[in-house]
């Protein structure tokens, strides 16, 4: 655990002072190795430039709505368990970043796809993909496990997230509980960063391999399953819902299955017809 910066920029060396944080380091090296991930997918695909160029743009936005949503979330949880400390944006939960970066990127794809692009005359936003979004979303979970792994890393250097004391498992810990000093609990930071790559892992194989088209459906039960079970082990306070005995990410994983099971069925049925495969495109005839 390493909550301080690693550089500061002033004298001030108290928490929260201006510097580099290992925390928004390990985020921000996430968001750019996923970036990268999508980049070259796209360019190993045959994506042309148009396509690469809206989806890379409208994933930026997504990703930083995504982040305002993690915030908005995890603010809303805490003001439901303590309705009397206020309500503070602060902190930070996964699946309700996920949510935002997902809903408002898909907003902004069919608003530029159905209302922008039908009728703009700037060249930059006309339509020129030849590939759609149901051509890059059997990779993109690949790319938010890679983001999401490192997110975790970053947790586990800033003290959040954290497993329940490790004692009470008589199993090993470590001390990355912060404002725990000298207690070991489970790193259940590490844990999830370690299954979020081999599922990127597993993911990469079946798409690039054998062109497996479900891994939205494979990410969203998977995740789904494993944060359902790990909540029962982490230790660190992550908000309430009214009414039930479960925490939110739990509620949210429960949601998260369903989804994945339904996008089988929608992926079959309704998204396979929509995609391009334009790495199947025959070449264009050389000049001359």
């Amino acid at each position: 655990m390493h909550p301080g910066a690693l550089i500061y920029f002033s004298s001030d060396h108290s928490a929260g002072a201006p510097g580099i944080y290992p925390y928004g380091l390990c985020m921000a090296t996430g968001i750019v190795l996923c970036f990268i991930f999508l980049f070259v997918t796209m360019w190993k695909k045959k994506f042309n430039e148009g396509a690469m160029d809206k989806i890379l743009v409208i994933g930026v936005f997504g990703t930083g709505f995504g982040i305002f949503a993690a915030m908005l979330f995890q603010s809303t949880y805490n003001f439901i368990a303590n309705p009397s400390a206020g309500f503070h944006l602060g902190g930070m939960t996964f699946i309700g970043g996920l949510i935002g970066g997902v809903v408002s990127f898909l907003a902004v794809y069919f608003i530029y796809i159905y209302a922008i692009a039908p009728r703009t005359k700037i060249k930059f936003l006309q339509n020129n993909m030849n590939a759609t979004l149901t051509d890059a979303l059997p990779f993109i979970p690949i790319a938010i496990c890679i983001a999401h792994a490192f997110g975790r890393l970053g947790c586990f250097f800033g003290g959040c997230c954290y497993g329940l004391p490790s004692e009470q498992f008589h199993t090993w810990g470590l001390p990355c509980a912060e404002g725990m000093p000298g207690v070991n609990v489970i790193p259940t930071q590490l844990y999830e960063m370690f299954f979020l790559l081999l599922l990127a892992g597993v993911m990469s194989l079946l798409y690039f391999r054998f062109r497996f088209y479900y891994n939205f459906s494979l990410y969203m039960i998977a995740y789904g399953i494993w944060r359902f079970l790990i909540e029962f082990i982490r230790g660190d306070a992550r908000g309430e819902f009214i009414g039930t005995a479960l925490y939110p990410s739990q509620i949210w994983s429960i949601v998260m299955v369903i989804l994945g099971v339904g996008y089988i069925f929608l992926q079959r049925y309704v998204l396979s017809k929509h995609m391009k495969h334009p790495e199947e495109a025959p070449a264009a005839p050389a000049n001359g």
